[in-house]
């Protein structure tokens, strides 16, 4: 198994691999227009030329970015498919020189395994901020959200671009960087 970086005609192999988990498990529906915008995000797990896994890293900032939509085939999990796959991110956060990464998952102990820590979610404004207010768990996010690295103290994106009713105060102690 190699990973690699996703280009283009990945798209439509990406987006079958996440819909397969999207009711099963808790990976966010992603849309094809909305995989080929951000293919640069995406790398791919490959077994003799055939796409069996995929993972993004969403880059917030030089403090944050977000390991998502991780996901392997059914034949390909248990013989460390996924830890390639992080590997790969990881390196990748390494050469943008980002701070945290951050992850939201249903399988902590996987995670743990590979340097991650639980933390509160209030801990990850920007992921909050631009993403939780949209998503259709908001108000019923069963995932645990976990770091590897340092945790920021300061947010790039301001309360005032918040739905109130996700963040109705702003963080105590946050600086806004703006």
């Amino acid at each position: 198994m190699l990973a690699r970086n996703a280009i283009l005609p990945d798209a439509k192999h990406i987006e079958r691999l996440i819909a397969a988990e999207v009711a099963p498990s808790s990976l966010i529906p992603r849309s094809l227009p909305e995989i080929c915008e951000n293919i640069r995000d995406f790398v791919v797990l490959e077994d003799r030329g055939r796409v069996v896994g995929c993972g993004a890293l969403h880059l917030y900032g030089p403090h944050l970015a977000e390991i998502r939509s991780i996901t392997v085939r059914k034949s390909f999990r248990g013989k460390g498919a996924g830890r390639i796959l992080v590997e790969a991110l990881l390196q990748e956060a390494e050469r943008q020189r980002v701070g945290c990464i951050c992850l939201f998952t249903k399988v902590p102990e996987f995670f743990g395994r590979l340097g991650f820590r639980i933390v509160e979610r209030e801990a990850l404004p920007d992921k909050a901020y631009k993403d939780c207010q949209y998503c259709p768990k908001l108000r019923a996010c069963d995932e645990v959200p976990m770091v590897r690295g340092e945790l920021p103290n300061f947010a790039i994106l301001a309360p005032e671009q918040v739905d109130a009713r996700v963040f109705p105060t702003p963080i105590a102690g946050l600086r806004i960087l703006n």
